[in-house]
């Protein structure tokens, strides 16, 4: 049992036919179990995702899941032209947004909450005023008028974008975290999309394809530019550009704190960054 990876939740190890084994380094059985529901129903897709074929508990009661094993080399190792990368990467987003979503895509938490109460905006709105509650005494110091930016924010959540009916194509099943890390290329071609649950559920596709743009490349010197670029490609595919914008002011303020509760990474300055430009 060979490992091959090792992330937040867990560490995952090759068994050699076929599946791997995914130790979690916080979740129990029952925990793991709404991913799986989850997984299970999601339509066909132009490109494998994860299937759960068992969750047992190991030590200490902790969940212990066996998985297909999704092969592929990671987009940004891929050796890609940047135009045909680019168009891998759109294309992921783009067949998610005809996937419809099924009833387990309610149940599952979004970052770790309980996530669904209302309409979709209502639901996005909400976890937003919990997690700005969590972030405030950082936001407040490091952005200008944080107080009168996020009661724009959730005004427009809950206002602006309509009801689920007022989503061109209605909803659809969201990943949350497409990045080129998640990202498997069979050569040219994309062969799987890998790491679910964290914002995963049901919601406008124009969320996934906000935070898409800014995932292609977060830190390194072409992020603006490669942003920019990516957002006016999902502009010209139909998506709002200021309903991707409001998503990506939404998302900052949820995550901000989400992996340093201190504000000293990366990330929460990346966070800081959406809220400011």
């Amino acid at each position: 049992m060979e490992l091959i990876g090792q992330g937040m939740e867990g560490a995952v190890y090759d068994l050699g036919d076929g599946t791997v084994r995914k130790v979690w380094f916080d979740r129990r059985p029952e925990d793991v179990l709404p991913l799986k529901e989850f997984l299970d129903e999601l339509p066909e897709l132009p490109f494998r995702t994860p299937r759960i074929r068992e969750i047992g508990a190991g030590e200490g009661g902790l969940a212990v899941s066996v998985e297909d094993k999704l092969t592929g080399v990671p987009l940004h190792e891929a050796g890609l032209p940047e135009e045909q990368a680019v168009d891998a990467f759109v294309a992921v987003v783009e067949a998610l947004r005809s996937a419809r979503p099924g009833p387990a895509s309610r149940r599952l938490p979004v970052v770790g909450e309980a996530f669904w109460a209302g309409s979709w905006g209502e639901s996005l709105a909400g976890l937003v005023r919990r997690r700005a509650a969590a972030s405030k005494v950082h936001l407040e110091r490091d952005v200008p008028d944080f107080a009168g930016l996020l009661e724009e924010v959730l005004e427009q959540l809950q206002v602006g974008t309509g009801g689920d009916s007022a989503l061109v194509g209605g909803l659809s099943v969201v990943h949350g975290d497409i990045c080129p890390p998640n990202v498997l290329m069979d050569g040219a071609r994309v062969g799987a999309v890998l790491d679910w649950g964290f914002l995963s559920t049901a919601g406008d596709n124009t969320f996934e394809a906000s935070l898409a743009a800014g995932f292609f490349d977060m830190y390194g010197p072409g992020a603006r530019r490669l942003d920019d670029l990516l957002v006016d490609r999902f502009v010209e595919l139909g998506h709002d550009r200021e309903r991707m914008r409001l998503y990506r002011q939404a998302y900052a303020i949820v995550t901000a704190t989400i992996y340093d509760e201190n504000a000293g990474d990366g990330h929460y300055r990346w966070c800081v960054d959406q809220l400011t430009r």
